[in-house]
């Protein structure tokens, strides 16, 4: 003999079900709906117009453009030993025009940067900050392939480098001479002759397009 099905309590079951179901769902579709109509603030776009970052001691940098949101304050700033250092900071106008200048006293070169400092985080690589200083070069090669170098290895027609008296071996020296730069390692000892701090290999001398003898622009 079947048992006998009590049909009102399954309706009140079921209806009991679909409330709870109903209930949970309500406060979940709440949440999405107040999440989506929260405001997201804009990404800061930090462009450049215009850069000065090839100067001689005592001469102005100057970096030049856009970010939005307009408002926002930018800054100039160099990698040191010890971080990030900034050099100067503008807030820009209503168009989002924004102007950084720095004047270095002394020889430098170091990688650079945009970075938004007051507004939505943002920064934008600009290359190198070169600052240069006169200095008297020569260059050589020719004669010498497969001798050895000062600071190991051989010389080679090919290599970039300079020689010179006192810089640590392996250290990085920009070298600038009618527009042209290269960022060259001391590889060897030199010159010898009085007056000349610099002598080119003759790889780097033909990147420079650099002849004989003469003033060039150093960072060190």
């Amino acid at each position: 003999m079947r048992p006998k099905l009590d049909w009102r309590a399954a309706v009140t079951g079921g209806a009991l079900c679909l409330a709870h179901a109903c209930a949970a769902a309500v406060p979940a579709a709440a949440q999405t709906t107040e999440t989506q109509g929260t405001p997201t603030a804009p990404a800061s776009k930090v462009a450049v117009s215009d850069r000065r970052m090839n100067v001689r001691t005592g001469r102005r940098a100057i970096v030049r453009g856009r970010i939005q949101p307009a408002g926002s304050t930018v800054a100039l700033q160099i990698r040191g030993r010890n971080g990030w250092k900034t050099l100067d900071r503008d807030r820009s106008d209503a168009r989002g025009t924004y102007v950084l200048r720095d004047r270095q006293r002394t020889p430098l070169s170091a990688r650079a940067r945009v970075k938004v400092i007051s507004g939505p985080a943002a920064s934008r690589r600009i290359g190198r900050l070169n600052v240069y200083r006169s200095a008297y070069a020569s260059w050589y090669g020719p004669g010498l392939y497969g001798g050895h170098l000062s600071c190991g290895g051989t010389l080679d027609a090919g290599d970039l480098g300079v020689a010179h008296k006192s810089l640590p071996c392996g250290s990085r020296v920009t070298l600038r001479h009618h527009g042209r730069v290269v960022r060259v390692r001391v590889i060897d000892r030199g010159p010898y002759v009085a007056g000349r701090e610099y002598d080119l290999t003759e790889a780097t001398a033909q990147r420079l397009k650099f002849k004989s003898h003469g003033a060039i622009q150093s960072t060190k």
